[in-house]
């Protein structure tokens, strides 16, 4: 009888996710233990439009233990704490600019989960700058260093602290959210552009220090543009989405996409892959021209 008991009971979570989050849950709630025995810390999950939020989920469907981060103030205005609870763990508030916070954190997960850190995710990014529409040319410093700091320094931190309190197993996997405006230009991107250059940076140089010492891997996921709360605040992100779902071969990846492949990262599977930054965009980024937008210019050019 207990074996028709879990079978209930698993039927009725998927309800319930579905209910909760308004899509199909079916994939996610049927994993493959690709992450079974293992330990994470995601930062970035806010909602349920966020990609860490899809990460989190995917996790726990392949077995991951993990504990939830991010700012007081964010917590305070996400839905963080639902999420917590369906996938069985809690929420430690930390700002990840702060070295303090860090410390604090590694100690209560390392704690809670009761070993060293096999996967981490860095879904942080935010700019003064941006949310306050400062042209280029006319950018507060002090906003930009914020910019770099939140988005890209903090990476540099979180490693730092989890090296230096010996906080990483052997063999685990870190994974930052990129953009592909680290290497090439968007309008009203701003200072995140410089951002996301740097932390892809961070990702080489901190994939190798770590990779020789501990075997461990750094990557960075450069991902679509992704309907995120963070995502949607940049002026024109519907044209940047629109522009590469026209010409992405595959269209633009989901925020569900980014978790699988988050989770290959994560997972055994990918053990000789470290130090780069990895497109998950449909295509987009080896398209030159696409057909739809050349016929659009050749009917352009032909009406003069």
């Amino acid at each position: 009888m207990i074996w028709m008991y879990k079978r209930i009971a698993n039927a009725l979570e998927m309800c319930v996710l579905y209910v909760i989050f308004g899509h199909n849950q079916k994939d996610i709630a049927m994993g493959h233990s690709l992450l079974s025995g293992k330990r994470g810390i995601l930062f970035g999950a806010l909602d349920a439009q966020s990609i860490a939020w899809q990460v989190a989920l995917q996790s726990h469907a392949e077995g991951g233990r993990f504990v939830l981060s991010n700012t007081p103030l964010a917590l305070r205005m996400g839905a963080v704490q639902t999420l917590a609870e369906t996938c069985n763990t809690r929420v430690i508030p930390a700002d990840a600019t702060s070295v303090e916070d860090l410390q604090e954190l590694f100690r209560q997960a390392t704690n809670d989960l009761r070993g060293p850190i096999d996967f981490i995710l860095h879904s942080i990014g935010m700019s003064p700058n941006v949310r306050k529409n400062k042209p280029y040319g006319e950018l507060s410093y002090d906003f930009f260093h914020k910019t770099l700091d939140i988005s890209a320094l903090s990476l540099h931190k979180i490693l730092q602290v989890a090296e230096q309190s010996d906080s990483l197993a052997q063999g685990a996997s870190v994974v930052a959210l990129s953009y592909i405006a680290a290497s090439r230009t968007f309008p009203y991107y701003s200072d995140m552009a410089e951002a996301k250059a740097l932390l892809e940076s961070i990702v080489r140089s901190y994939g190798y220090r770590l990779g020789k010492k501990q075997q461990v891997r750094v990557n960075a996921i450069s991902q679509s543009p992704t309907k995120t709360t963070a995502g949607q605040g940049i002026k024109g992100f519907d044209v940047f989405f629109d522009y590469a779902q026209s010409v992405a071969p595959l269209g633009n990846a989901t925020a569900q996409d980014c978790a699988n492949y988050c989770v290959f990262l994560f997972s055994d599977l990918s053990q000789r892959i470290s130090m780069q930054t990895l497109m998950c965009d449909g295509g987009f980024s080896s398209v030159g021209l696409s057909e739809a937008l050349f016929d659009t210019l050749a009917q352009k050019a032909a009406k003069h």
